[in-house]
């Protein structure tokens, strides 16, 4: 599609990018949530009463995620819509390249231009659900630079593209290191975790992670607006990856994204599929209480509490929650933090959430 060519757009909204510019010169940090498309009927009616509560946390934009090959692009782009439309919420829809033929995307992008929707954040995905490698699809785009490539081509400066950060370096590229510590050169081992039980140690090496940055900074150069990091645990990752950036000419702001700790199942699941590095006295606190459920919530909040100040001091020019589709943890930190708007209703049980988010994978 010619960028001459493209639809008239109705009722345009802000451009995260500007958002956050206007914030930084205010020297205000912002709140950003995301959320994804529940599989069930009980689970979407969470989600619609959920995105009520929080839109009075006044969050600078919400993420809805884009499943593999657009599994979810119906019920993806309806939530943005009612997003914008309903709530008054800037939105900012994901979109991958697993299993995406150019025709899936250009009809996701021309719906989000018809609507308004200005932002999109542009990622490779991960593989389809029971497949272990992520391939390209036939005639499709191999990789999130291919994606931002393509966005400005066919549409210009319309929409702020984010992409992802990786503060720890790429999972595919997270790799275990014999020797362990002792191997490690200073940078990696601020960046390295430990396997509870086995001691041990994955890391990526310092030479990939150059390779991480050169990547990073050619999505940028290729027109992205945004970083938005993969989540951490530890706020110093952050520090030093922000810092590593703009040693290599990468000058794009980059929001920390936070996933609050729930509960103990989802914690140990994603930490352990994505090599993360848990801080040795948070994994301790965690151990010894994994079988509490209160008592793990409450760790989230302390943590989470704690974790958000470092960034700010760090510089971090906003906080982005993985919410999980969940909300009492998240909404806990915010009004700890002074940063929960006028919420004013008691957090509901995520029971029901979570049980969805288990169901769908």
């Amino acid at each position: 599609m010619d960028t001459q060519e493209a639809p008239a757009e109705s009722l345009p909204g802000s451009k995260i990018s500007d958002l956050i510019a206007a914030a930084q010169e205010l020297r205000k940090p912002f709140v950003s949530l995301e959320f994804f498309p529940p599989r069930t009927v009980a689970g979407v009616v969470n989600l619609r009463e959920r995105i009520q509560r929080l839109k009075r946390v006044a969050p600078f934009f919400i993420d809805f995620t884009w499943g593999a090959g657009g599994n979810t692009a119906d019920l993806t782009l309806d939530l943005v819509l009612e997003a914008k439309l309903e709530h008054g919420l800037e939105p900012n829809m994901h979109l991958t390249c697993t299993n995406m033929p150019v025709l899936k995307i250009d009809n996701a992008l021309q719906a989000c231009r018809e609507h308004g929707v200005r932002n999109i954040v542009a990622l490779r995905g991960d593989p389809p659900a029971g497949e272990n490698q992520w391939l390209a699809s036939e005639g499709g785009f191999k990789c999130a630079l291919d994606l931002v490539h393509y966005i400005r081509q066919q549409h210009g400066d319309f929409f702020c593209v984010s992409v992802a950060g990786y503060p720890e370096g790429h999972p595919d590229r997270i790799r275990q290191r014999k020797g362990g510590l002792d191997a490690l050169s200073e940078a990696e081992r601020a960046r390295c975790s430990v396997s509870p039980g086995t001691g041990e140690v994955y890391v990526c090496s310092d030479k990939d992670f150059e390779v991480e940055l050169a990547y990073l900074k050619a999505k940028c150069e290729a027109g992205a607006d945004v970083i938005i990091t993969q989540m951490f645990f530890d706020a110093s990752v952050y520090g030093r990856f922000v810092a590593e950036c703009r040693r290599v000419g990468i000058t794009q702001p980059i929001v920390p994204g936070i996933m609050p700790i729930n509960a103990y199942g989802g914690f140990q699941r994603m930490t352990s599929f994505c090599r993360t590095r848990v801080p040795p006295n948070l994994l301790a606190r965690i151990e010894v209480n994994k079988d509490n459920e209160a008592a793990i919530k409450e760790i989230g909040l302390d943590y989470g509490e704690q974790m958000c100040r470092e960034l700010l001091q760090l510089g971090a020019p906003g906080l982005h929650f993985y919410t999980l589709n969940l909300e009492k943890v998240t909404v806990g930190i915010l009004r700890r933090m002074g940063l929960a708007g006028d919420y004013d209703e008691p957090p509901t049980e995520d029971t029901a959430q979570m049980l969805d988010m288990i169901k769908s994978g």
